[in-house]
């Protein structure tokens, strides 16, 4: 998802100046992980014993666990998918209707 995903998309934004936040999850720590991670991100990274080390559980540093993402679920499942195509859609729809 990184590596077809994730930075693919990142290319097509200016984003010199973005931090990106790794959660902690161990199954999302495998070296060549990280490693992707740092070239991507320098040391504009947040990890658990990265650059920036990542203080768990911290609401002002993990908003987005608090609030965001239980938005995004309750607006992406409301019209109950059916489809893996269906539900990708309601994805990429309501992530592009977030407003500041």
């Amino acid at each position: 998802m990184i590596t077809n995903f994730f930075i693919p998309e990142l290319n097509n934004h200016d984003v010199q100046e973005l931090w990106f936040q790794q959660d902690g999850a161990t199954c999302y720590t495998a070296r060549a992980t990280i490693d992707l991670l740092k070239d991507t991100f320098g040391d504009r990274l947040i990890f658990r014993f990265g650059p920036v080390n990542w203080l768990p559980r911290t609401c002002d540093l993990t908003p987005l666990d608090y609030f965001l993402w239980g938005y995004v679920k309750s607006l992406v499942y409301a019209d109950k998918a059916q489809t893996l195509d269906h539900l990708e859609d309601n994805i990429r729809r309501v992530i592009a209707d977030i407003r500041p």
